[in-house]
């Protein structure tokens, strides 16, 4: 991957055109799960800022976390802070459904009652399974409020979950 990166970096087109079909499956999770119904949004908005940006990035190892922080963050801003009441007939399925889909569907319509900060703290540290240093560094906040967010953000989907 590293090869690719730099490549890229140089203003390889096919080199760009690879890193982001390489990056695309992971982004539009990311985005998909905070951003929902303006998901297709945010990775647009996301690619856009790597591709800007990616001359930037000077240790190609750390793509993933770079890109991962440009996702969280654009797809906060473009939930723009609210919460959406999804109507479960047209709610899009997740990529991959974990368990039933009666369950995946409750799941994604009761993250989509939180709000986005909440989203992104329950994706990161619960589905993407980052420990709360690294959810820090994606939010750029302190661990201290990485704890407290996912406290709060569990308690929030604790008390809109209904199975």
């Amino acid at each position: 991957m590293e090869h690719l990166v730099r490549a890229a970096q140089r203003g390889d087109p096919e080199a760009m055109d690879a890193l982001v079909r390489e990056l695309m499956p992971y982004v539009g999770r990311v985005c998909g799960a905070i951003a929902l119904d303006r998901g297709d949004d945010a990775v647009q908005e996301t690619f856009i800022a790597v591709l800007k940006s990616l001359g930037s990035l000077r240790e190609p190892a750390a793509l993933k976390g770079w890109v991962r922080r440009i996702a969280v963050r654009e797809s906060i801003r473009s939930a723009g802070g609210r919460t959406v009441t999804m109507d479960p007939d047209t709610m899009p399925l997740p990529e991959v459904l974990p368990g039933d889909i009666a369950t995946s569907l409750d799941i994604r319509a009761t993250l989509a009652a939180l709000a986005p900060e909440q989203r992104a703290v329950l994706v990161l540290r619960d589905v993407d399974g980052l420990s709360e240093a690294e959810v820090a560094r994606a939010l750029s906040v302190p661990v201290g409020t990485v704890k407290s967010r996912v406290h709060r953000a569990r308690a929030a989907f604790r008390g809109r979950w209904q199975p």
